[in-house]
């Protein structure tokens, strides 16, 4: 009997750092555990400003320091297919839901949730270090943490 196949998209503001970093951290996880084959995964933004771009070179730094020196990404906008290609599409912060709540078709078939609603501290927003990092210089460490943790979690949930 074959594995049934899951599919998960995640969603920021530019496509280059959160949902590529979470993206990043899936598959690295689905990879470990063996369930490459059983996973469609990729990440898209809200906005245009980064279409055709890679990941944010402090996203690519941080995943690299935690093991992930395979990923690889150029930026996309969410698409209306996207909403029935998915099974889970992952909102990174209230105004990208915003945003796919508007975009989702009535038909669709997706879950849409935030990420941050499978974080263990109950953090429910991944703040954007793109903005923030000005501010707290381990911006991006932290967003990899909080990804990392609800990634973990929203697996475990799976089972």
């Amino acid at each position: 009997m074959a594995a049934e196949k899951h599919s998960v998209l995640f969603v920021c503001l530019g496509n280059i750092c959160r949902s590529t970093m979470a993206e990043g951290i899936f598959q690295h996880l689905i990879k470990e555990k063996g369930l490459s084959t059983a996973w469609t995964i990729d990440s898209a933004g809200t906005g245009s400003w980064h279409i055709g771009s890679p990941p944010d070179s402090r996203t690519m730094q941080v995943l690299k320091k935690n093991g992930i020196g395979d990923y690889h990404h150029r930026g996309r906008l969410i698409t209306k297919e996207d909403f029935n290609k998915f099974e889970y599409i992952f909102g990174m912060d209230h105004e990208n839901m915003g945003d796919i709540t508007e975009m989702k078709p009535k038909n669709s078939t997706a879950k849409c949730l935030l990420l941050g609603e499978f974080d263990p501290q109950k953090e429910l927003t991944v703040q954007d270090p793109y903005f923030t990092h000005g501010t707290n210089k381990n911006a991006f460490n932290e967003v990899y943490d909080q990804c990392h943790r609800c990634c973990v979690a929203f697996l475990d949930s799976l089972k």
